[in-house]
């Protein structure tokens, strides 16, 4: 699958800070410690909507990780995915009557033109499910052969679940109890209360072809992917088995990024790679609401970059704006964040023209904020602070605002 174009990275002036993030795994910040290729894999859309300011929220904060470990040195392997066969995708097509090929067409193209827009660093690898079906089923053969799988015995669908006792270490992503973890799985996808099923957590490895849905051949038989394992397979065949981040938003700690860890887990075992967690850090963006309210579409009230876009709004006043809250942070849009970015930014502007003395400070302390879990919130007071003092150039801030930030 086609990614979207590279915007220009500049070398920014002064000494790079290692970066410490947040792990939902052990709930503590912690430094990241990726060595001369930094490995990251951030779960993509599912296709029958793009991309809402969630979406955006989300893939601005990896792109911030991105840009420090290549501050720091690094090169970056990062691989994501789109989800291009899915429920939410067929129920979408169907309610509109479109092919669901079409849709997924559509609206990852229309992805990538706001991921371009907002200068988002893109993956080296993006792949869609389709195209990796070959290797997922695969995965859920080779899980299935090793034990770590089991097929239902049910006579009209034997679909495939993987056994979450495999791994001996299920649960330690998310840190959740039994209860909640059910409640999540209900609630985001899952089908605890199936029958048959060895733990009601087990999920779901490989759905058995249904008349009227899609399919594709595989040595287990027709049909297609549940959604944790796509991930698992993606990324464990480009990034191996362990890797430096995991990433998403807070909605997929469970049951997405848990299951994923375990089916990748349970892959590398029979690899011989050394037993260990999938990644060293799970890290994870916060949600964003509209006007007091979580934003979903079963309310109607999803935000979407494209249209903001089209009514006129420079995309790097949306991205300021998005980064004027700490990506952890369940945070509200409101049209006056887009207001005061429009105001900050112009302001910016016309600070990086001016001439005067050095203002590498700055690039310094914006370097500390970023590094110490990606603080957005101090890295924009610093700035602000800066472009206030009329005695201070602009060019080494501009290169570090473009370079860091991602904002020109």
């Amino acid at each position: 699958m086609q990614s979207w174009p590279t915007p220009p990275v500049p070398t920014v002036p002064g000494s790079p800070i290692a970066l410490s993030l947040y792990n939902s795994a052990t709930r503590e910040v912690q430094p990241t410690t990726p060595g001369p290729v930094a490995t990251m894999y951030v779960c993509g859309i599912t296709p029958y909507d793009a991309t809402h300011l969630g979406h955006a929220a989300t893939y601005l904060a990896f792109d911030l990780v991105n840009r420090i470990w290549r501050d720091n040195g690094s090169q970056v392997h990062y691989v994501q995915n789109a989800t291009d066969i899915d429920d939410p995708l067929l129920e979408r097509a169907e309610r509109d009557d479109v092919d669901w090929r079409d849709l997924a067409a559509e609206q990852i193209q229309l992805f990538r033109e706001d991921m371009t827009a907002l200068r988002i660093l893109p993956p080296r690898d993006y792949i869609g499910a389709v195209e990796a079906m070959d290797e997922v089923s695969a995965a859920v053969s080779a899980l299935l052969d090793s034990g770590a799988a089991y097929r239902l015995d049910d006579p009209e669908y034997p679909d495939i679940y993987f056994d979450i006792t495999a791994t001996g270490r299920f649960g330690y992503e998310s840190g959740y109890d039994e209860a909640t973890m059910l409640a999540f799985s209900a609630e985001r996808g899952g089908d605890p209360g199936r029958p048959g099923k060895r733990q009601a957590l087990d999920p779901l490895l490989w759905r058995v072809e249904r008349v009227g849905e899609p399919a594709w051949e595989s040595p287990i038989g027709r049909g297609r992917p549940g959604w944790h394992i796509e991930c698992a397979a993606i990324a464990g065949n480009r990034l191996g088995f362990h890797i430096d981040l995991q990433g998403g938003g807070s909605d997929l700690i469970f049951p997405h990024h848990e299951c994923s860890a375990a089916h990748a887990e349970a892959l590398a075992a029979l690899t011989g790679v050394p037993s260990g967690h999938f990644a060293k850090h799970y890290t994870h963006a916060g949600m964003i609401g509209l006007d007091g309210e979580k934003m979903s579409k079963s309310r109607g009230n999803l935000v979407f970059a494209s249209k903001l876009r089209y009514a006129g709004v420079d995309p790097m006043v949306i991205r300021l704006a998005l980064l004027s809250g700490h990506y952890r942070s369940d945070r509200f849009w409101t049209d006056d964040l887009l207001t005061a970015a429009a105001a900050r930014l112009a302001t910016w502007r016309a600070a990086f023209a001016r001439t005067g003395a050095d203002g590498s400070g700055v690039v310094q302390t914006v370097r500390l904020a970023l590094a110490s879990d990606l603080d957005t919130v101090a890295a924009i007071d610093a700035i602000d602070v800066w472009a206030a003092d009329q005695t201070l150039g602009g060019a080494e801030v501009a290169r570090a605002v473009d370079a860091l930030l991602g904002i020109v």
